[in-house]
């Protein structure tokens, strides 16, 4: 009916297995308390019966019809047999015998008599009624036993229907998902148990939309941006042709031409990083402390601003945060955003690489001295350019792609000081974080995991 692998299955067994045997022992406790009460009632009535004729004997008053007892004779009332016996123990206190005789249980209690002779009232009563009680109780709870474990069959099928009705509908949607069909689960009607796992999977739903509507614009512009220069070329080509001219006009044109070739090697370029960075994700993360690799990387960024006549300063806090992630991807986000800070910023200008701890993430902003954005673009697309500044345009998609690899998330705003320019911001996940210290196979094991988790 289940596969091995099923997740019903073992809910099942487990449900069943666990409930099947807190019964069997709570029917257990039950017989043994029953049997237990039975008997308690059994030795009580002997005992009664006891005192009943002990203090008739001595008054001498008729009991209940039967003649008191003395010396050792042995006299039956009913179906319980009275004697008085001898016993070579001194034991002040009644006590109780259980035995089988001509094939029928028996239960006896010695009542102390007479102290000085050591003589015990001895009372036999016969407790095949009581026996034959306690076995149709036994089989009584044998079969409700076998009621409830198919009642407990039957429960735990329609509870593991219910519990996992939630995960079918997730695994419904993931089966029909494709890139002309990506609809995102509703999270509204879901156990609060089942949120973090529908969240999640919202997010790689998210991921996937931005990686096929960006791969689409990615291939459509790749051809629009190869496409204009070859078409450039061929027509200065054949104009420069259409009839004989001098040398100078033939080496224009070959200028020209080698530069529209400049042009669509730096665009392959790009599109060759695109690829790099694919495989970039798969590097292996190591233990990086933020602070100390912007430090670094800041070192690089200003002598490139000195050359082109502007500056590059640093507003780092805290001291240190350690996460373990891909330098590379790192590199990817922070020098696409500095080129583009320096690229826009006057000669003159600064290029300011701000860091800040919000809650447990981490912060990183880079906000230059140019004309500012349009809000209203999407910057991080393919070939998304502003002005007439060179690039390619693919610049702050690869930062985007490095982004959505290490789980930060990327945003370009104008400033909001009264000056002109604009900010750049990366926000990095606090699950990355990597207290110094710690041991780096654990730490590896931990983002692996976290990485899993999300994908």
């Amino acid at each position: 009916m289940f596969s091995e692998k099923s997740i019903k299955r073992k809910f099942l067994i487990q449900l069943v297995a666990g409930s099947s045997v807190l019964i069997v022992i709570f029917s257990i406790i039950l017989y043994y308390y029953i049997k237990i009460q039975i008997y308690d009632d059994v030795s009580a009535s002997l005992k009664n019966e006891a005192v009943a004729y002990i203090q008739n004997s001595r008054s001498k008053l008729p009991f209940a019809g039967a003649p008191a007892l003395s010396g050792d004779v042995t006299r039956q009332f009913g179906t319980e047999k009275f004697s008085v016996v001898i016993r070579v123990d001194k034991k002040e206190r009644p006590f109780y015998e259980q035995y089988e005789k001509e094939g029928k249980p028996y239960i006896t209690i010695f009542y102390p008599y007479n102290a000085a002779r050591s003589s015990f009232l001895k009372i036999e009563r016969d407790i095949s009624g009581t026996q034959a009680l306690l076995g149709k109780i036994k089989r009584s709870i044998i079969f409700l036993n076998l009621l409830m474990f198919l009642f407990i069959l039957g429960y735990a099928m329609f509870l593991s229907e219910i519990m996992l009705r939630p995960v079918k509908s997730i695994n419904r949607r993931l089966a029909r998902l494709n890139e002309n069909f990506l609809e995102k689960i509703d999270t509204g009607n879901l156990p609060e148990e089942y949120k973090s796992l529908a969240e999640s999977v919202n997010k790689l739903i998210e991921r996937i939309q931005n990686f096929v509507k960006y791969q689409k614009e990615l291939f459509i512009g790749t051809a629009h941006e190869l496409k204009t220069p070859l078409a450039v070329m061929k027509t200065k080509n054949e104009v420069t042709l259409i009839k004989d001219r001098d040398v100078e006009k033939y080496k224009d044109t070959l200028r020209v031409n080698n530069k529209t070739i400049d042009e669509m090697n730096t665009m392959i370029g790009s599109i060759l990083d695109v690829g790099r960075q694919e495989g970039a994700q798969f590097d292996k993360p190591v233990e990086v402390d933020l602070v100390q690799f912007i430090k670094d990387k800041a070192k690089d960024f200003d002598l490139i601003a000195k050359n082109k006549g502007k500056s590059i300063k640093t507003d780092l806090e805290p001291d240190q945060y350690c996460i373990i992630t891909q330098p590379s991807l790192l590199t990817h986000i922070l020098q696409n955003f500095v080129q583009n800070a320096l690229k826009f910023t006057p000669v003159g200008g600064t290029v300011t690489i701000k860091t800040r701890l919000i809650g447990d993430d981490f912060k990183i902003e880079v906000v230059d001295e140019g004309p500012g954005i349009d809000e209203s673009i999407d910057l991080f697309a393919p070939f998304k350019r502003l002005g007439n500044k060179s690039g390619a345009g693919l610049g702050l998609f690869l930062a985007k792609g490095a982004a959505d690899a290490i789980g930060a998330k990327l945003s370009l705003h104008n400033r909001k000081d009264g000056k002109s320019g604009a900010v750049a911001t990366a926000i990095i996940s606090s699950r990355n974080y990597c207290p110094m210290g710690e041991d780096p196979e654990t730490k590896r094991r931990g983002i692996f995991g976290v990485l899993r988790r999300e994908f």
